[in-house]
């Protein structure tokens, strides 16, 4: 069976600013962009992002992401204390909704990401489809992580129509909304044609 060329070895290399497949140049003939072979410090930019992402979940979860007051009685819930609420009201799907929005996807991308520049940096063969796989599925599911400041954001909208009751958001979604945004920056800066790397030594 016969192994796979790559593109470096034929000398070329695409954009990664508008995709133009190039040749023997330095530098892409219709947006001037410098090419690579690879993204530069595609690993140590994707590592910084996701530790940052990491490290702003912690207040994420530990701040309250609603206040709510309704006929003078004001009450602040985390992410977790509305999901409780949520479940205890019989509000089920919503619950699962938002537990899985705020704690499964968020975590699962910590782990995905994470497998995925361990093995790069190694320059691992173990898995090389599989993990392109779980990149591309990071990638998808990664917007859906927008879901809970979604819900907090049309539950304060709905509620401000009612005199006698009030929601804001807390501090907690904003921190969440840095997470969504600093793990999806990480996918992006990570360069997955890393994950073929080992098997082109």
């Amino acid at each position: 069976m016969n192994s796979p060329l790559y593109a470096r070895q034929k000398n070329v290399v695409g954009c990664l600013t508008c995709g133009l497949v190039c040749r023997g140049l330095s530098h892409c003939p219709r947006c001037r962009t410098r090419l690579h072979y690879r993204r530069p410090n595609s690993l140590v930019q994707s590592w910084a992002l996701l530790l940052a992402a990491i490290i702003f979940y912690i207040p994420a979860n530990l701040l309250p992401v609603m206040y709510t007051s309704l006929f003078g009685h004001g009450s602040e819930s985390t992410i977790m204390a509305g999901v409780i609420d949520f479940w205890r009201g019989g509000s089920y799907g919503i619950a699962a909704l938002i537990f899985v929005a705020s704690v499964v996807i968020p975590c699962m991308k910590f782990l995905s990401l994470g497998l995925l520049l361990i093995a790069s940096r190694r320059q691992s063969t173990w898995a090389m489809r599989e993990r392109a796989k779980l990149y591309r599925l990071t990638e998808m599911i990664g917007y859906w992580s927008m879901l809970d400041v979604v819900v907090v954001a049309a539950v304060a909208a709905l509620v401000q129509f009612q005199a006698l009751s009030q929601v804001e958001p807390g501090y907690g979604i904003l921190f969440f909304g840095l997470v969504v945004i600093l793990t999806m920056l990480s996918a992006m800066a990570y360069d997955p044609r890393l994950i073929w790397e080992g098997d082109n030594n």
